[in-house]
């Protein structure tokens, strides 16, 4: 089950294709689909999840907390909307498609991708591209 909540004024278009689009990537990581909660929120928002809970005090545009149990993904993913719309115009890119790589970002982090390293980076990267292109 996939759920989506906002704690701001946004509202993701098309919900029935980004879900079949997620289901989709969560099969073909290996990995049975058991409840994903996206949240999508202000900077503000996020920027206090991210002190609270991470001790980060920084901005960020996404922050997944991981409750899977093995190959049954459950997680929750809060997504910045402020950050996505900033990034998209630093990368020169559209706001739904940078919206798209982020919501992915969080799928392939419940499925055990890492980011911190170039080599996890660039990993990353070439996974959120290639189900960015299956959308």
């Amino acid at each position: 089950m996939i759920t989506f909540n906002y704690q701001t004024n946004f509202e993701l278009r098309n919900q029935p294709r980004i879900e079949e689009w997620i289901t989709k990537a969560v099969d073909a990581e290996d990995f049975e689909l058991e409840a994903i909660s996206y949240v999508f929120c202000t900077d503000e928002y996020l920027y206090n999840l991210n002190v609270k809970y991470l001790d980060h005090d920084t901005l960020t545009d996404i922050i997944t907390f991981d409750y899977s149990v093995g190959k049954r993904l459950q997680g929750e993913v809060y997504i910045s909307i402020d950050r996505v719309r900033e990034n998209a115009q630093d990368f020169k890119q559209d706001f739904e498609t940078e919206l798209h790589r982020v919501i992915i970002h969080g799928v392939l982090h419940l499925c055990g991708y890492k980011d911190k390293t170039e080599e996890e980076n660039e990993l990353m990267r070439s996974k959120e591209d290639h189900y960015i292109k299956a959308l």
